[in-house]
């Protein structure tokens, strides 16, 4: 399989046939009872593929027993797993994985919905190429109560080696995929295990690259994959209680997945170094911006400053350490003042601008 950088970028047949295949779509929800129509429905409309849906209610107090205890009584396709206390998502996710009975799994939130043919469009990559254990899309992220018109026609499909993907993430240090757009073969969850519940918010980030560990990777170029809801009271939104949070999720997330499948690739090592740098570099950037930005009083410059001194240990190598440095001997009261330092903001606003053109383009 090619690198990355050479990534095999080929065409999607045309309406070739589906074997038979059946997609466990489990959907945790807490108080989220009132999704729970558009997030099923868009499953149970899917095309060329069987569907099972496993709500796993995580103790709700709103109306979501009664709302998935109808579909269920409805249709059999559907089925309701409460649980009798809050595990959190990334366990009440787990809690459905352990029912599926599909060849292939998705996790799909409660406010969020399937695009018309995702699945089948996921499935015939699949089956045209038995090495991918993971396959994702473009997330069509929207703020009304009506998502808009997807894209529905696949342009190609891109596959790259686990290794190669993974390489991508630690270079970078993010996760490239929303959640609802990836689907996983169930086999690669026997393989290496259910979601890692040390994480609370990067769970997902693991298990793609988890899965990636020990499969290629593909995505469906050009089409829409699954529609993510912005709204006040997302996981996703409130998730955004600090970067330093993330930051050390994400940290996490690579901690685990080189514990383990992730430390049998053959540059295991090489690969881990990479992302606690990335990470180290974005928490050092995260402190020169606030300084760039008369942002100090409001950003936590000491714990950004600790959690890349604790994370990687070259830190004080980086350049990015040598800005900081040069910005704090400067001050907070000068530093946004500084020539040099007002054009880090504009350099890293661009670099930001192509990484998501590049994301939008092809998904990395």
């Amino acid at each position: 399989m090619a690198k990355l950088t050479e990534r095999v970028k080929v065409t999607a047949p045309q309406a070739a046939p589906l074997r038979d295949a059946k997609v466990s779509v489990v959907i945790p929800t807490y108080n989220y009872g009132h999704f729970l129509p558009q997030s099923v429905g868009s499953v149970l409309a899917q095309e060329g593929v069987d569907v099972e849906v496993i709500v796993v209610d995580d103790c709700s107090t709103d109306d979501t027993p009664l709302v998935a205890g109808n579909m269920a009584a409805t249709d059999p396709r559907v089925v309701y797993a409460p649980n009798a206390e809050n595990h959190g998502p990334c366990v009440a996710f787990n809690d459905g994985l352990a029912r599926v009975t599909g060849d292939f799994v998705v996790r799909l939130d409660a406010d969020d919905l399937l695009t018309p043919g995702s699945l089948s469009r996921a499935v015939q990559l699949f089956q045209q190429y038995p090495e991918v254990g993971l396959v994702y899309g473009h997330p069509l992220h929207f703020h009304s109560e009506t998502p808009p018109e997807p894209r529905t026609d696949v342009e190609s499909w891109t596959i790259w080696s686990g290794e190669d993907w993974i390489a991508e993430r630690a270079r970078l240090g993010v996760n490239c995929i929303t959640t609802p757009e990836a689907i996983v073969r169930r086999s690669v969850y026997d393989e290496v295990g259910p979601w890692d519940p040390r994480m609370r918010y990067a769970c997902d980030m693991e298990a793609w690259m988890r899965a990636a560990a020990v499969s290629d990777v593909g995505r469906i170029d050009g089409a829409d994959q699954a529609f993510h809801r912005e709204h006040g009271g997302s996981l996703s939104v409130n998730a955004g209680s600090g970067r330093l949070l993330d930051l050390r999720e994400r940290r996490t997330a690579f901690n685990a997945l080189f514990e383990g499948p992730g430390g049998k690739l053959p540059r295991a090592a090489e690969l881990h170094e990479t992302a606690l740098r990335s990470l180290a570099v974005e928490a050092l950037e995260s402190a020169c911006h606030a300084y760039d930005r008369g942002l100090t009083d409001n950003e936590p410059i000491d714990e950004y400053e600790a959690f890349a001194l604790e994370t990687y240990a070259k830190t004080k190598q980086l350049p990015q350490w040598r800005m900081l440095v040069r910005r704090r001997k400067v001050g907070a009261k000068l530093a946004p003042y500084m020539p040099p330092f007002a054009a880090g903001v504009v350099s890293r606003r661009l670099r930001n601008d192509a990484r998501y053109r590049r994301w939008v383009r092809q998904g990395v």
